[in-house]
Parts: C-alpha cells; structure tokens; sequence
C-alpha cells in the first residue's frame, strides 16, 4: 500500500485512513501552515532516546542543502521509506514540501518495493543499508533497483557485502553522515562510480574541526550555527572532507590495552566476507577482575557453524592478538532501536541474564 502526495495536493486532500499514512498527514499540513518548531526524538542507538525540538528554518536549510549537494530538482519523485517519526523521515517530507517533490510514501519496511507497483520510476529514495540489502536480495526487486534512482543510505553503517554490491550498481549510491542534532546529515560519500570515496564531504556552509579527543564537531545552517559536538573520532582528509575511524565511546580498556569496537567489527566482517561465511555479530565487552574490560564478540545464531577458529585465527594474523575476542556467545536474535538499529547494550543485558 502506498500513498502520493506533493504540497499541491496536501490542501485539498482528504485524510487518509491508514493510521501511519495519517501521521505523514499531519506533519504535511502541520508544515503548510507554517508551524514554527517540531519536537523530535533520538534515535536511542547510542543511549536512551530523548527529545529534543528543532526549529522551522533548520529544517529548511538542511532540506535546501540536500537538494543542491544531490541535484535533486523541483518534480523530483521520491519514496518516502523512512519512519516519519523520527527525523530521517521527516526530512523526506520536509524535502518534498520545500523542493516541491512528488512523494510516494510507504510504511516503513525492510523491502519497501514490494509496496508499489512494478511501473513506478523514481528519482530519488534515502533507506537504511537493511532496506536496499533486502531489495538486493529478492529476485524480484533486484531488477527493479534501478528504478530508485539516486539512493542515500544512512542511520547504519554500510557492510563489506552490501558495499560490494553497491559497487556494481549503476545508480548512484550515496552514504550520509549526520544525527538529529544535526538535523539529518552534514555529509556525503559516494560508494560507487569512478568518484567513489572513503572520505565524507561537508555540505555547503558546514564548518567542522576536532576537540582534543580527536571528536568530530560541526556547525552550519542546519544547527544555526552553533556547535554540535559528536563523540565519532576522524581524520580530516582535506579542507572539506573527513574519514570517520569509530565512536570514542566504543573503545574499551583491556589491561591497559585500548581496543576500538568499531575496528573490531569492521575487521570480523571483512574476514567472515572474505572466507564466504556471512554472520551478523558486534564486539563488546564484560568486567573481569584482571583486565578491567574482557572483549567479546556476540553473534547471531544461524543453522550454519560459525567458524570461531578461523575467525581468530585471521584476526591475529591481520591486525593483532590484542583484537581477538576472549569469548564468544551466541543469541537467536538482536534487540533493536525504534529506528531499527542494534541496541548493543540492551542485547548484552539480556545475554548476561540468560548466562546467569
């Protein structure tokens, strides 16, 4: 089931039944008689989601910033995926009604495709790297990606098997950096085409630099100008571009030895890629008495044996001793955010009840 809408259309039509399509409803005419501010929620993937209010014109500056950074001109048919209740959606709809977009809006999904009919075209759509995963994944809507148009993926970082695909794609593929603080992204990368970068550019009129942790902050339009410090340790590439390494937050202590969680995980993917043994896992850690933080790896339970010793094995040869998990559990599945994002904390709350 979808639902199609522009800000012509919006005045003069009647409210639509489905409760979800109701709440896309809302904010559209909320947004056609100017209301002035919108209260938001975090995403909680980092902690306990939170309010927090963002006015009008911030909303319209990162809105104008995306079409020109994108080329994403008046007329533009765009799908609207994301959950509008949260800012990666509203920003679809804040999009449409200040870019003077077509928008196809369905309920959020992991194969949002399998909503619309075969013979819509699109110019533009942003998902979460799960939703163009799973389209890449049925026969059916595999022939279809082509139809989407550019495609911005965010909230989630990007695997080594999706990525892979991404690359022989033909459509332009685009990763976003940003938060709701931020207003949606103040950054881009392209994962595919001969202009393809590690490296994420700036929006116009975005200003950034590093605290003494080596964080990233940003300014811009979008937050009005004032600061917004993050807690993602990078480097910066050039005037206007940065390479993101992790969170700060995601670095453990293990017996005086700091591990970064981030490189940990992006190293086990890349390794269970390569010997063509798919898992999804996260590393995390737990007390213990002499290393203060003991790192371990959860992953998600499949009929298939996870191949731990090779695992480690290439671990060590790779990188380092010091990154190989000290123990491994398993679960049947991943607690998420509402945005559909593992909630690492929560999972290993659970896992730690069970193995008591």
């Amino acid at each position: 089931m979808h639902w199609h809408t522009n800000r012509r259309l919006i005045a003069s039509q009647a409210v639509p039944e489905p409760e979800y399509f109701r709440l896309a409803y809302d904010f559209l005419r909320s947004w056609s008689h100017n209301q002035p501010h919108y209260q938001l929620h975090t995403s909680g993937s980092t902690g306990e989601p939170k309010p927090i209010t963002l006015l009008r014109e911030q909303l319209v500056s990162s809105a104008h910033l995306t079409g020109k950074a994108l080329q994403l001109p008046k007329g533009t048919r765009a799908l609207v995926c994301l959950n509008v209740r949260y800012i990666a959606g509203v920003m679809m709809l804040v999009r449409g009604m200040e870019l003077d977009w077509d928008l196809t809006i369905v309920e959020p999904s992991g194969n949002p495709l399998l909503q619309v009919p075969t013979d819509h075209a699109f110019d533009f759509v942003a998902m979460v790297p799960l939703q163009l995963s799973t389209i890449l994944e049925n026969k059916e809507t595999r022939k279809r990606v082509s139809s989407l148009g550019k495609v911005l993926l965010g909230g989630a970082p990007v695997g080594v098997a999706l990525h892979e695909q991404i690359r022989r794609m033909s459509i332009p593929v685009c990763q976003s950096y940003g938060m709701t603080e931020t207003v949606s992204h103040v950054a881009l990368r392209l994962l595919n085409g001969k202009e393809a970068s590690d490296d994420f550019t700036l929006l116009e009129g975005v200003e950034f630099g590093l605290d003494q942790r080596g964080c990233l902050y940003v300014s811009g339009p979008m937050t009005l100008h004032q600061t917004v410090q993050t807690n993602d340790l990078v480097e910066i590439t050039s005037e206007r571009s940065f390479r993101w390494i992790g969170r700060v937050d995601n670095i453990i202590n293990s017996g005086g030895i700091k591990i970064p969680l981030d490189k940990v995980d992006q190293l086990v993917e890349q390794i269970l890629y390569d010997i063509g043994c798919p898992f999804d896992c996260f590393s995390w850690f737990e007390p213990d008495e002499k290393l203060g933080q003991r790192l371990i790896l959860v992953v998600k339970n499949q009929d298939i044996y996870f191949p731990a010793d090779n695992v480690c094995s290439e671990m060590k040869r790779r990188e380092s001793v010091y990154l190989v998990p000290k123990h491994i559990y398993f679960v049947d599945e991943f607690i998420k955010t509402p945005t559909d994002k593992v909630d690492k904390r929560r999972t290993v709350a659970l896992l730690k009840r069970v193995d008591e």
